[in-house]
């Protein structure tokens, strides 16, 4: 009589996916900012500033 074989096959590591762009920044980890100037605080324009999401990773955080 044949013996039964009662080995397992070893189990797949799964890959590891590659993290999604963050959404703020579009994961260039830089976001516009509005310069605001004068008593009034009136915007005259734009700047890069750090995406306080990722903080500059351009990767989205886990939680």
């Amino acid at each position: 009589m044949a013996t039964k074989r009662t080995t397992t096959k070893p189990a797949k590591t799964p890959v590891p996916a590659e993290p999604a762009d963050c959404k703020p920044c579009g994961g260039t980890g830089n976001v516009a900012v509005t310069v605001r100037v004068g008593r009034k605080r009136r915007p005259v324009g734009q700047q890069d500033g750090l995406c306080l999401a990722c903080l500059g990773s351009g990767t989205a955080s886990e939680s």
